[in-house]
């Protein structure tokens, strides 16, 4: 019983961050209609924000999460001001287009980094272990975990108890009736797009206390988020939260109970059918 608890929890944890990375993506696809290809490498670039501002000025990712959201945010402004809104309504153009700002910022990390494999040391929480009975809870994970659910509280508070929130959903419904009621669309997508490129930033941020930082991490992780969104339905906040747990969980009982390498076979083998079963997600409409 024990060791299920053990590895329920583990995979606890892995959905709360997954929860986080995908909102964002859940949040521009839902009101701008368009699929960021860049969001894993938007998380890769947060990370570098974070190893660097900790390897060469001793700052602990506790605080550089910080940093690393508004360098997210002000880098989502920036690529949706000089790409996104070029290719908006243009049938494949956004997903081409991010596709290839996700190439650049891949190869830029590659050509500036290196693709070694780069871990911080003498972190806060550096080994520490919450210990009851059998069970172990890591300390980076378990303050990860509860750090993105309160982030995601927060975001779900913001987007239906205020008025810029409510202005967000009306976009979301219908952009031409929204701005036909004088609500400034394009400022929201604007917004939009940078606050889902902070949420990111700020998982980013926090994660190079337990995991290596290098240019090929965000692959896995926008993969993961695309399919959290897609289960969650689009647009939904709790939807992406629950849609995360269960990926969470299921990732982390097959890769125990099977095998680690057939732990992401039973990912995509639920996503696969939960899809064929409800095109528009589990909470989607």
């Amino acid at each position: 019983m024990s060791m299920l608890i053990q590895v329920v929890l583990d995979g606890i944890w892995s959905g709360l961050l997954y929860g986080l990375v995908a909102a964002g993506l859940s949040l521009i696809w839902g009101v701008m209609d368009v699929l960021n290809f860049a969001h894993g490498e938007f998380l890769m670039a947060a990370m570098y924000v974070s190893f660097w501002l900790g390897f060469l000025f001793k700052l602990d990712p506790l605080v550089t999460w910080i940093a690393a959201g508004a360098f997210l945010f002000i880098l989502s402004v920036l690529s949706y001001k000089l790409v996104v809104k070029r290719t908006m309504g243009k049938a494949m153009a956004p997903l081409l287009a991010t596709f290839g700002l996700s190439m650049l910022i891949k190869n830029f990390a590659m050509n500036r980094f290196t693709p070694n494999f780069r871990i911080l040391s003498d972190t806060v929480m550096d080994g520490k272990s919450i210990i009851f009975g059998e069970v172990v809870i890591p300390v980076p994970q378990f303050v990860v975990g509860i750090f993105s659910l309160v982030v995601l509280g927060a975001l779900y508070l913001f987007l239906t108890r205020t008025r810029f929130g409510w202005a967000v959903q009306a976009t979301a419904m219908d952009a031409e009736a929204a701005r036909l009621m004088g609500v400034n669309t394009e400022r929201i997508f604007l917004l939009v797009f940078g606050i889902g490129g902070a949420c990111v930033g700020v998982a980013g941020g926090l994660l190079p206390s337990y995991l290596a930082t290098h240019p090929d991490i965000g692959t896995l992780f926008g993969l993961i988020a695309f399919m959290v969104v897609a289960l969650g339905g689009f647009g939904s906040i709790p939807g992406a939260l629950l849609a995360a747990l269960i990926i969470g969980l299921v990732e982390s009982l097959a890769g125990f109970y099977f095998a680690p390498v057939y732990k992401y076979v039973a990912v995509f083998g639920i996503y696969l059918v939960v899809i064929l079963v409800r095109p528009k997600g589990l909470f989607g409409w």
